[in-house]
């Protein structure tokens, strides 16, 4: 797999420019297509949407740094298993996303581009998925409360 960073980068500028509620528009599809979704989300997704721009922008600035995106992507999937992320969830999430970008970008969205978004999505959800594998293979930690009552 091999990512294109400037290709990943002038799209993701482009349809922010044709479409600066980006983030909004993405929760449309992914609820229109995937009703079951919307309970996890709060009712009012300007804050989620604010920080899925700002995750997606920060995942951009560092496609080269992939200590960086194993680290970080790894946290954010640890951190979804409290939310009752599954691994199904990813792949729906990821055709919203994908199909935002496709409907965005219009004829912009040749096939290079949709092919990369197509690996970055992938590879996203894939670093994601080890980092919630990875939380929970490992022992959960005694609280404080637990340890100070023995």
């Amino acid at each position: 797999m091999t990512l294109a960073p400037a290709i990943l980068r002038s799209s993701f500028e482009l349809v922010v420019e044709r479409r600066p509620d980006l983030t909004i528009r993405f929760y449309e599809i992914l609820f229109e297509r995937y009703r079951a979704l919307a309970p996890m989300f709060r009712t009012d997704r300007t804050a989620q949407a604010k920080m899925l721009a700002g995750a997606v922008s920060s995942v951009l600035d560092h496609l080269e740094d992939a200590p960086w995106l194993e680290s970080t992507l790894g946290q954010m999937g640890a951190k979804r298993l409290e939310y009752g992320v599954t691994n199904p969830m990813y792949e729906q999430v990821g055709d919203a996303l994908l199909a935002t970008i496709a409907e965005v970008a219009a004829e912009a969205g040749t096939a290079p581009v949709a092919h990369q978004w197509t690996l970055a999505i992938g590879a996203i959800a894939s670093m994601m998925q080890a980092g919630a594998a990875l939380a929970l293979a490992q022992p959960a930690q005694p609280s404080m409360a637990a340890t100070s009552e023995a």
